[in-house]
Protein backbone atom coordinates (compact mmCIF):
# COMPACT_ATOMS: atom_id res chain seq x y z
CA UNK A 1 0.00 0.00 0.00
CA UNK A 2 1.38 3.59 -1.24
CA UNK A 3 2.09 5.75 1.94
CA UNK A 4 -0.14 8.68 2.87
CA UNK A 5 2.81 10.58 4.39
CA UNK A 6 6.17 9.58 4.39
CA UNK A 7 8.95 11.11 6.44
CA UNK A 8 12.67 10.63 5.48
CA UNK A 9 16.17 11.16 6.70
CA UNK A 10 15.03 14.55 8.06
CA UNK A 11 17.08 16.83 9.75
CA UNK A 12 16.24 19.71 12.07
CA UNK A 13 18.70 21.78 14.01
CA UNK A 14 17.44 24.86 16.39
CA UNK A 15 20.24 27.87 17.30
CA UNK A 16 19.72 28.92 21.03
CA UNK A 17 21.94 31.19 22.72
CA UNK A 18 24.31 28.25 23.82
CA UNK A 19 24.95 27.05 20.51
CA UNK A 20 23.21 25.07 17.91
CA UNK A 21 21.05 21.73 18.95
CA UNK A 22 20.31 18.82 16.70
CA UNK A 23 16.39 18.14 17.69
CA UNK A 24 15.61 15.65 14.86
CA UNK A 25 18.61 13.28 13.78
CA UNK A 26 17.69 12.10 10.04
CA UNK A 27 14.82 10.54 11.22
CA UNK A 28 12.21 8.41 9.20
CA UNK A 29 8.34 8.08 9.29
CA UNK A 30 5.66 6.48 6.92
CA UNK A 31 1.85 6.58 7.79
CA UNK A 32 -0.57 4.40 5.61
CA UNK A 33 -4.46 5.83 4.59
CA UNK A 34 -6.43 5.07 7.30
CA UNK A 35 -3.77 4.06 9.88
CA UNK A 36 -3.28 5.71 13.33
CA UNK A 37 0.86 5.53 14.21
CA UNK A 38 1.65 6.57 17.82
CA UNK A 39 4.68 8.46 17.99
CA UNK A 40 6.22 7.52 21.63
CA UNK A 41 9.03 9.10 23.82
CA UNK A 42 10.03 10.98 26.44
CA UNK A 43 9.87 14.83 26.68
CA UNK A 44 12.13 16.67 24.99
CA UNK A 45 13.18 13.71 22.28
CA UNK A 46 11.72 15.54 19.26
CA UNK A 47 7.98 14.58 18.96
CA UNK A 48 6.44 18.24 18.83
CA UNK A 49 9.39 19.24 16.50
CA UNK A 50 8.93 16.59 13.93
CA UNK A 51 4.64 17.31 14.10
CA UNK A 52 5.25 20.68 13.41
CA UNK A 53 7.68 20.16 11.05
CA UNK A 54 5.22 18.17 8.93
CA UNK A 55 2.73 20.79 9.28
CA UNK A 56 5.30 24.21 8.22
CA UNK A 57 4.91 25.50 11.46
CA UNK A 58 8.62 25.23 13.23
CA UNK A 59 9.10 28.83 14.79
CA UNK A 60 10.89 30.44 11.81
CA UNK A 61 13.80 32.08 14.05
CA UNK A 62 15.39 29.26 15.50
CA UNK A 63 14.40 26.07 13.23
CA UNK A 64 16.83 25.10 10.63
CA UNK A 65 15.62 22.16 8.28
CA UNK A 66 19.47 21.28 7.25
CA UNK A 67 17.95 17.88 4.97
CA UNK A 68 15.32 15.11 4.51
CA UNK A 69 11.95 15.06 2.36
CA UNK A 70 8.43 15.16 3.82
CA UNK A 71 6.36 13.77 1.44
CA UNK A 72 2.20 13.58 1.82
CA UNK A 73 0.39 12.34 -1.19
CA UNK A 74 3.65 12.29 -3.64
CA UNK A 75 4.22 15.90 -3.15
CA UNK A 76 7.66 17.05 -1.06
CA UNK A 77 6.07 19.89 1.55
CA UNK A 78 9.55 20.89 2.00
CA UNK A 79 10.03 21.90 -1.67
CA UNK A 80 6.33 23.02 -2.46
CA UNK A 81 4.91 26.35 -2.88
CA UNK A 82 3.80 27.65 0.42
CA UNK A 83 1.03 29.09 -0.76
CA UNK A 84 0.26 25.75 -1.91
CA UNK A 85 0.83 24.27 1.11
CA UNK A 86 -1.28 27.10 3.48
CA UNK A 87 -4.27 27.22 0.47
CA UNK A 88 -4.48 22.82 -0.13
CA UNK A 89 -2.49 21.19 3.16
CA UNK A 90 -2.12 22.97 6.11
CA UNK A 91 -5.40 22.85 8.01
CA UNK A 92 -7.55 21.13 5.37
CA UNK A 93 -5.72 17.90 4.21
CA UNK A 94 -3.55 17.77 7.44
CA UNK A 95 -5.20 19.00 10.98
CA UNK A 96 -4.17 19.34 14.36
CA UNK A 97 -5.67 18.56 17.66
CA UNK A 98 -3.81 20.44 20.21
CA UNK A 99 -2.24 19.53 23.60
CA UNK A 100 -4.46 22.08 25.31
CA UNK A 101 -7.97 22.83 24.27
CA UNK A 102 -8.68 25.58 26.54
CA UNK A 103 -5.38 27.68 25.32
CA UNK A 104 -6.31 27.23 21.81
CA UNK A 105 -9.43 28.73 21.95
CA UNK A 106 -10.19 32.48 21.92
CA UNK A 107 -11.95 33.24 25.35
CA UNK A 108 -13.97 36.11 24.29
CA UNK A 109 -15.74 34.54 21.45
CA UNK A 110 -17.85 31.62 21.41
CA UNK A 111 -17.61 28.96 19.75
CA UNK A 112 -19.92 28.82 17.68
CA UNK A 113 -18.32 31.97 16.20
CA UNK A 114 -14.64 30.15 16.17
CA UNK A 115 -15.78 27.17 14.57
CA UNK A 116 -17.93 29.02 11.73
CA UNK A 117 -14.14 31.00 11.32
CA UNK A 118 -12.64 28.00 10.44
CA UNK A 119 -15.43 27.00 8.43
CA UNK A 120 -15.09 30.47 6.37
CA UNK A 121 -11.77 29.74 5.86
CA UNK A 122 -11.12 26.17 5.51
CA UNK A 123 -14.83 24.66 4.68
CA UNK A 124 -14.65 21.98 1.83
CA UNK A 125 -17.44 24.11 -0.18
CA UNK A 126 -14.58 26.75 -0.43
CA UNK A 127 -13.45 25.70 -3.77
CA UNK A 128 -13.16 26.20 -7.33
CA UNK A 129 -13.74 23.88 -10.06
CA UNK A 130 -10.23 22.86 -10.05
CA UNK A 131 -10.38 22.17 -6.13
CA UNK A 132 -8.07 25.04 -5.40
CA UNK A 133 -9.40 27.91 -3.14
CA UNK A 134 -9.31 31.35 -4.00
CA UNK A 135 -6.78 33.68 -2.76
CA UNK A 136 -6.93 36.83 -1.26
CA UNK A 137 -6.04 38.31 2.30
CA UNK A 138 -8.00 36.53 4.77
CA UNK A 139 -9.85 39.20 6.17
CA UNK A 140 -11.53 40.01 3.11
CA UNK A 141 -12.76 36.12 2.95
CA UNK A 142 -13.51 36.19 6.13
CA UNK A 143 -15.79 39.08 5.41
CA UNK A 144 -17.95 37.04 2.76
CA UNK A 145 -20.23 34.36 3.87
CA UNK A 146 -22.70 33.32 0.99
CA UNK A 147 -25.88 32.47 2.67
CA UNK A 148 -26.24 29.00 1.18
CA UNK A 149 -22.69 27.97 1.73
CA UNK A 150 -23.24 29.26 5.44
CA UNK A 151 -25.96 27.03 6.10
CA UNK A 152 -24.63 24.38 4.69
CA UNK A 153 -21.42 24.56 6.45
CA UNK A 154 -23.81 25.40 9.85
CA UNK A 155 -25.45 21.94 9.28
CA UNK A 156 -22.12 20.14 8.58
CA UNK A 157 -20.67 21.59 12.07
CA UNK A 158 -24.24 20.27 13.83
CA UNK A 159 -23.50 17.00 12.32
CA UNK A 160 -19.90 16.25 13.61
CA UNK A 161 -20.47 17.80 17.23
CA UNK A 162 -23.64 15.35 17.34
CA UNK A 163 -20.81 12.32 16.08
CA UNK A 164 -18.42 13.94 19.08
CA UNK A 165 -21.27 13.51 21.42
CA UNK A 166 -21.54 17.17 22.77
CA UNK A 167 -24.83 17.53 24.15
CA UNK A 168 -27.31 20.30 22.16
CA UNK A 169 -24.97 21.26 19.96
CA UNK A 170 -27.18 24.41 18.65
CA UNK A 171 -26.87 25.69 21.75
CA UNK A 172 -23.61 24.69 22.81
CA UNK A 173 -22.54 26.77 19.95
CA UNK A 174 -24.06 29.90 21.93
CA UNK A 175 -21.08 29.80 24.32
CA UNK A 176 -18.11 30.67 25.56
CA UNK A 177 -14.82 27.80 25.97
CA UNK A 178 -14.83 28.54 29.80
CA UNK A 179 -18.57 27.49 30.03
CA UNK A 180 -17.27 23.74 29.12
CA UNK A 181 -14.88 21.13 30.98
CA UNK A 182 -11.81 20.08 29.62
CA UNK A 183 -12.99 16.85 28.05
CA UNK A 184 -15.78 18.46 26.20
CA UNK A 185 -13.19 21.30 24.83
CA UNK A 186 -11.36 18.36 23.71
CA UNK A 187 -14.46 16.82 21.69
CA UNK A 188 -14.97 20.76 19.91
CA UNK A 189 -11.28 19.90 19.10
CA UNK A 190 -11.42 16.45 17.73
CA UNK A 191 -14.70 17.85 15.68
CA UNK A 192 -13.00 20.79 14.32
CA UNK A 193 -10.21 18.80 13.12
CA UNK A 194 -12.64 16.36 11.18
CA UNK A 195 -14.66 19.28 9.62
CA UNK A 196 -12.18 20.09 6.51
CA UNK A 197 -12.37 16.09 5.68
CA UNK A 198 -8.65 15.61 6.15
CA UNK A 199 -6.71 12.82 5.16
CA UNK A 200 -4.73 13.51 8.19
CA UNK A 201 -4.56 14.49 11.45
CA UNK A 202 -1.38 15.03 13.79
CA UNK A 203 -2.75 15.04 17.33
CA UNK A 204 -0.09 16.54 19.89
CA UNK A 205 -0.93 14.40 23.19
CA UNK A 206 -4.33 15.13 23.40
CA UNK A 207 -5.04 14.14 26.58
CA UNK A 208 -2.80 14.69 28.53
CA UNK A 209 -4.56 17.43 30.29
CA UNK A 210 -7.30 15.49 31.09
CA UNK A 211 -8.18 13.53 33.93
CA UNK A 212 -8.09 9.52 33.77
CA UNK A 213 -11.44 8.26 33.16
CA UNK A 214 -12.22 11.28 30.53
CA UNK A 215 -8.96 10.12 28.45
CA UNK A 216 -10.30 6.81 27.58
CA UNK A 217 -13.39 8.24 26.53
CA UNK A 218 -11.50 10.88 24.56
CA UNK A 219 -9.37 7.98 22.95
CA UNK A 220 -12.74 6.13 22.28
CA UNK A 221 -14.21 8.75 20.45
CA UNK A 222 -11.01 9.47 18.58
CA UNK A 223 -10.76 6.15 17.06
CA UNK A 224 -14.12 5.33 16.42
CA UNK A 225 -14.37 9.11 14.16
CA UNK A 226 -11.38 8.50 12.34
CA UNK A 227 -11.37 4.90 11.54
CA UNK A 228 -15.65 5.68 10.13
CA UNK A 229 -14.10 8.18 8.06
CA UNK A 230 -10.70 6.65 6.94
CA UNK A 231 -8.64 9.27 8.15
CA UNK A 232 -4.77 8.72 9.13
CA UNK A 233 -3.18 9.97 12.61
CA UNK A 234 -0.27 10.55 13.87
CA UNK A 235 -0.88 10.72 17.74
CA UNK A 236 2.09 11.57 20.12
CA UNK A 237 2.60 10.70 23.76
CA UNK A 238 4.70 9.86 26.10
CA UNK A 239 1.94 7.30 27.33
CA UNK A 240 2.29 3.63 26.32
CA UNK A 241 -0.53 2.96 27.84
CA UNK A 242 -2.77 5.85 25.52
CA UNK A 243 -0.77 4.37 22.71
CA UNK A 244 -1.84 0.65 23.15
CA UNK A 245 -5.34 1.97 23.62
CA UNK A 246 -5.53 4.23 20.43
CA UNK A 247 -2.48 2.84 17.56
CA UNK A 248 -2.55 0.66 15.06
CA UNK A 249 1.88 0.65 15.04
CA UNK A 250 3.65 2.23 17.46
CA UNK A 251 7.59 4.13 16.12
CA UNK A 252 9.67 4.79 19.65
CA UNK A 253 11.76 8.24 19.42
CA UNK A 254 14.73 9.01 21.39
CA UNK A 255 17.08 11.61 20.98
CA UNK A 256 15.55 12.77 18.20
CA UNK A 257 15.80 9.65 15.98
CA UNK A 258 13.91 6.98 15.67
CA UNK A 259 14.36 3.50 18.00
CA UNK A 260 11.93 0.87 16.50
CA UNK A 261 8.91 0.56 14.49
CA UNK A 262 6.14 -1.91 14.95
CA UNK A 263 2.79 -2.96 14.75
CA UNK A 264 1.28 -2.41 18.45
CA UNK A 265 0.96 -6.31 18.92
CA UNK A 266 4.25 -6.90 18.55
CA UNK A 267 5.68 -3.60 20.39
CA UNK A 268 4.20 -4.96 23.16
CA UNK A 269 4.49 -8.40 23.01
CA UNK A 270 8.26 -9.11 21.10
CA UNK A 271 10.44 -5.89 21.53
CA UNK A 272 12.91 -5.86 19.43
CA UNK A 273 15.43 -2.93 20.10
CA UNK A 274 16.73 -2.41 23.75
CA UNK A 275 15.39 0.71 24.75
CA UNK A 276 12.43 -0.14 23.95
CA UNK A 277 12.80 -3.28 26.02
CA UNK A 278 13.95 -0.87 29.12
CA UNK A 279 11.12 1.34 28.31
CA UNK A 280 8.43 -1.59 28.91
CA UNK A 281 10.11 -3.12 31.73
CA UNK A 282 9.65 0.60 33.41
CA UNK A 283 6.20 0.62 33.32
CA UNK A 284 4.12 -0.23 36.83
CA UNK A 285 3.57 -4.01 37.17
CA UNK A 286 -0.25 -4.18 39.29
CA UNK A 287 1.07 -7.26 40.92
CA UNK A 288 4.00 -5.53 42.35
CA UNK A 289 4.20 -4.87 45.80
CA UNK A 290 4.31 -1.65 48.00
Amino acid sequence: MDELLSVRQLHVDFVTDQGVARVLDRISLGIAPGEVVGLVGESGCGKTTLARAILGILPAGAARIRGGEIHFKGRDLLREDRDVVNDQVRGRAITFIPQDPFSSFNPVFTVGTQIMDLMKWKSPRLTRGDGSRPRGRWPALLRGYPRERYRADRDAVLEILRAAQIPEPSRALTRLPHEFSGGQRQRFMIAMALLPRPDLIIADEPTTALDVTIQAQILRLLRRLVKERGVSVLFTTHDLGTAHEICDRIVVMYAGQEMESAPTGDFFGRPAHPYTRRLLESLPSPDAEI
